[in-house]
């Protein structure tokens, strides 16, 4: 059996996900970086993006994070995830029609904070949108 890194992920609302792995992608500040047993220990913050986890080199799982931070320890790592959702949760069409939504939100908005809260709401549905890809 292969080497195996533990991982935990954990969101606000709960712990998502403890188990091992042979590899983890995640979207580090500085870009995607794979984390195997006997990784260098690292912490980065995380940005929007997927969490990719591996076995061989068959991607079993993927999971949408919105920033968040990764502490990394030779055969260990913690996730803490501002918010995760499993990308097979999430529905094309459903995004696709918030995003429209969204975007006649910004075009509404009749000040300048609305129109920045409406803006982010955007952005965040199309990152979600891009997970699926």
């Amino acid at each position: 059996m292969a080497d195996m890194v533990t991982m935990d992920l954990v969101s606000p609302e709960k712990l998502l996900l403890s188990d091992a792995y042979e590899m983890v992608v995640v979207p580090g500040a500085e870009g995607d970086f794979a984390v195997m047993a006997g990784h260098t220990p690292i912490t980065s913050s995380l940005r929007p993006g997927v969490i990719s986890i591996y076995e061989g080199d068959v991607e079993k799982d993927r999971i949408f994070v919105n920033g968040g931070f990764v502490q990394v320890a030779e055969d260990k790592m913690t996730v803490l995830a501002e918010e995760a959702i499993h990308v097979a949760d999430l529905d094309r069409s459903r995004l696709e029609q918030k995003i429209k939504d969204a975007a006649e939100d910004v075009e509404d908005a009749k000040d300048d904070e609305v129109r920045r809260k409406a803006q982010e709401n955007k952005e965040h549905l199309e990152q979600l949108l891009e997970a699926l890809a």
